[in-house]
C-alpha cells in the first residue's frame, strides 16, 4: 500500500510505503559604491595621487560622473534585481495561498443529515493475518472491534505478487484458517485478498504491466486466490500513471474471473487531480505524476466493484487544509464514479511523519468531517459508498474512537 510494497509489519511501525524556501538578500554589500576618498590627501573621486604626479583620472559611465556614476547605475541595477526576486516568489507563492484558502473554505460548513456509514466500509489489514503470526484470540478481538461498526471488507494482505505476476502459496499459509474463522465469528464480513507490487513506472525493478504474459499470470493469481476461498480481489499496483491503458486491460480481464466466480474486483486508486492536469506538471518536473486525471479515475472505476481513494500522504501542514482537500477529493471521485460501484475513502490509521505525511494534520477527525462534507455537496444520497480504514497494526484507540463517534453513530 502507498508504493504496492509488502505490508509485513505488525505492530513494529513497518507499513507498506512509499509510497508523498525561496530566500532573496535584502541588500548587497556596499549599496552605494565608495565615494573614492584618495589615499595621503589625494583628490577624492578624481583618482589616487602618485607622488609627484597628477591624479588619474576615473572614467565614469555614459551619463555618469566617475564613481558617482558607477554607483547609481549599481543601485539601480540592484533594485531591478531586488523586485525582479520578489515578483518570482509572489509569483510561486500566490498559486500555493490561493489553494490553502481554497481548502480551507472547502472545509467549512456543516454536513448534512444522514451522511454516515451505510455499513460499506473496509479495512486493510497486515500480513500476519496469513502468515501464521495471528491465532483464535486475534480473530475474536478483531472480530468484536468490528461489531456495531460500518465495516463489511476486510483486505487481507496476501501478496506481494512476484515481478512476472505469479503468486506463490507459501505466501499466504493460514489464508483457509483466517476465512473460517472470520465466517464463523463474524458472517457477513466479506474476506478480501489484498494483492499488490511495486510497478517499473519510474525505475527498472517492478512489475510490467505492459507486458502481456505477465498481466496473464496476474489473471491466473487472481483465479488460484479465489480458489482459495478469498471472498474477493483486492489490488495495489503502485506507482500507477494517469492513462495506464495496460492497468485498464488487465482490470477488464480480472472482472471476466471475478465476475463467474459471483466476487467482488477492488482497487486501491490515486487521488484526482486537485487542479486541472497537475499530474503532468507533476510528471514532467518531478518524474513522479502522483495524481490521475478524473476522467482515468472514471475509467477505472467503471471497470471494477469496487474502488478504495487512498486519500492521505497529501503533504498538507494543517488539519483544515486536509481536510478540506478530503472534500474536494471525495466531491472528484463521486462525480465520475458509477451509482453501481462502492466508493471508499481512505482514513489515515497510521502515524508516521515524513514529507509526505504529517500526523498531526492527516487525522481520523479531519478525514472524515472532509469525506461527509464532500458527499453532503455532491450526492449525500449515495448508497454504495464508505471509507477505508489503513491500517489495523498502526491504528491507535483514538483512531477507532473517532471513527466510530465521527462516521458510524448517527
Amino acid at each position: 500500500m502507498r508504493d504496492g510494497r509488502d505490508v509485513r509489519g505488525e505492530g513494529e511501525g513497518d507499513r507498506v510505503s512509499e509510497a508523498r524556501g525561496v530566500s532573496a538578500d535584502g541588500g548587497a554589500p556596499g549599496e552605494r559604491a565608495s565615494e573614492g576618498r584618495g589615499e595621503l590627501g589625494g583628490e577624492g573621486a578624481e583618482g589616487r595621487v602618485e607622488p609627484g604626479g597628477e591624479g588619474v583620472e576615473v572614467r565614469g559611465v555614459p551619463g555618469g560622473d566617475g564613481a558617482q556614476g558607477v554607483s547609481a547605475v549599481g543601485s539601480r541595477r540592484w533594485r531591478w534585481v531586488r523586485r525582479g526576486v520578489v515578483g518570482c516568489v509572489l509569483v510561486l507563492l500566490l498559486p500555493v495561498l490561493a489553494a490553502a484558502v481554497a481548502l480551507r473554505l472547502n472545509y467549512t460548513g456543516d454536513p448534512a443529515d444522514g451522511t454516515r456509514s451505510r455499513g460499506k466500509d473496509a479495512i486493510w489489514l497486515g500480513h500476519a493475518w496469513v502468515d501464521g503470526r495471528k491465532t483464535d484470540a486475534n480473530v475474536d478481538a478483531l472480530t468484536r472491534r468490528l461489531r456495531d461498526t460500518g465495516i463489511r471488507d476486510l483486505y487481507v494482505h496476501a501478496g506481494p505478487l512476484e515481478h512476472d505476476g505469479t503468486l506463490p502459496g507459501s505466501a499466504y499459509p493460514k489464508a483457509g484458517w483466517l476465512i473460517g474463522a472470520v465466517r464463523k465469528a463474524a458472517p457477513g464480513v466479506r474476506v478480501q485478498a489484498w494483492l499488490g507490487d511495486k510497478l517499473a513506472t519510474e525505475s527498472p525493478d517492478g512489475l510490467r504491466l505492459s507486458d502481456r504474459d505477465t498481466r496473464a499470470a496476474v489473471v491466473r493469481s487472481t483465479r488460484q486466490i479465489l480458489a482459495t476461498g478469498f471472498d474477493g480481489a483486492h489490488f495495489d499496483l503502485e506507482p500507477l500513471h494517469s492513462g495506464d491503458a495496460d492497468y485498464l486491460h488487465l482490470l477488464d480481464a480480472l472482472h471476466e474471473v471475478t465476475r463467474a466466480q459471483g466476487a467482488p474486483l477492488s482497487v486501491a486508486a490515486h487521488q484526482i487531480d486537485p487542479l486541472p492536469a497537475l499530474h503532468s506538471v507533476a510528471g514532467t518536473i518531478t518524474g513522479h505524476p502522483k495524481w490521475w486525471s478524473q476522467a482515468y479515475f472514471g475509467q477505472v472505476a467503471r471497470r471494477v466493484d469496487q474502488i478504495a481513494v487512498m486519500s492521505y500522504d497529501t503533504a498538507t501542514p494543517l488539519q483544515s487544509l486536509y481536510g478540506g482537500y478530503v472534500a474536494q477529493q471525495t466531491s472528484l471521485a463521486l462525480e465520475v464514479t458509477p451509482p453501481s460501484t462502492d466508493l471508499l475513502m481512505g482514513l489515515p490509521f497510521f502515524h508516521t511523519n515524513d514529507a509526505g505525511h504529517h500526523a498531526a494534520a492527516e487525522t481520523v477527525p479531519a478525514a472524515v468531517r472532509g469525506v461527509r462534507l464532500g458527499l453532503s455537496r455532491t450526492d449525500a444520497d449515495r448508497t454504495n459508498f464508505g471509507v477505508a480504514l489503513y491500517v489495523d497494526f498502526a491504528a491507535t484507540e483514538a483512531d477507532w474512537t473517532a471513527y466510530e463517534r465521527d462516521w458510524v453513530h448517527r
